[in-house]
């Protein structure tokens, strides 16, 4: 049995959900890391949190903004090795301008070069962690994003890879679709629907609304996924 979302808009994560940019990120990070004599151990399990918090918690003080400043730059530097996650294309040529936007814990000019490298369109409702207080868990960019759209975030459904963006996507009262591109199903606890992909989803604009249609439950390419770590 499929299910359908029906909404005012939708919010993209981008990093795992639009584009695939594991490469630039290995590439980035091992750089950065071997520079920074940081282990593999202190890079993990920061899915879906912003640079400058990952920094911040392996980082002393007096270098924080030099290393921040050197991922930053590393990130976008590699972001020509970003391809479009499939269905994407797909996705964004069904929906109005209007209708859609980007919400990630990325800095603006490093999505921006990731969308415009996998061939995507690079949206003015972009919502970076830079232009909020808070980045995800907290629902500050979902909130944001809803607002520069002129929907109420209740009317929004949320596109996400990441347990981080699933719980600030349910705080900000949005629901959410979850694709299994970095972490496993059992991972995403709380959102409304699990795919493999967003070529699992159909999207379509009937009648200034937004339809999206997944499979019912968890699909069978999501619950055999073989999830992998952006960091």
């Amino acid at each position: 049995m499929t299910h359908t979302f029906d909404v005012a808009a939708v919010l993209f994560d981008n990093d795992g959900t639009l584009v695939d940019s594991y490469e630039g990120i290995v590439a980035s990070w091992t750089e950065w890391a071997i520079e920074h004599e940081v282990s593999a151990e202190q890079l993990s399990g920061h899915d879906g949190r912003s640079t400058k918090e990952i920094v911040r918690d392996i980082i002393a003080e007096e270098r924080y903004e030099s290393s921040l400043a050197r991922i930053d730059a590393l990130e976008e530097l590699h972001a020509e090795k970003t391809v479009a996650a499939p269905g994407a294309h797909e996705a964004l040529e069904s929906l109005p301008r209007e209708a859609w936007a980007v919400a990630t814990s990325g800095i603006r000019p490093v999505a921006s070069a990731r969308l415009a490298a996998a061939g995507l369109p690079v949206p003015e409702a972009l919502i970076s962690s830079s232009d909020v207080e808070r980045a995800k868990p907290a629902p500050d960019i979902f909130l944001r994003a809803a607002e520069l759209l002129g929907v109420a975030p209740t009317d929004c459904l949320v596109v996400e890879d990441a347990p981080h963006g699933v719980t600030a996507a349910k705080a900000a009262g949005c629901a959410v679709l979850a694709v299994t591109t970095t972490v496993g199903a059992d991972a995403l606890e709380g959102a409304d629907a699990v795919v493999g992909g967003l070529d699992e989803a159909s999207f379509a604009y009937v009648d200034g609304r937004v339809k999206v249609t997944v499979p019912g439950g968890v699909s069978r390419r999501a619950a055999a996924a073989s999830p992998r770590k952006s960091l």
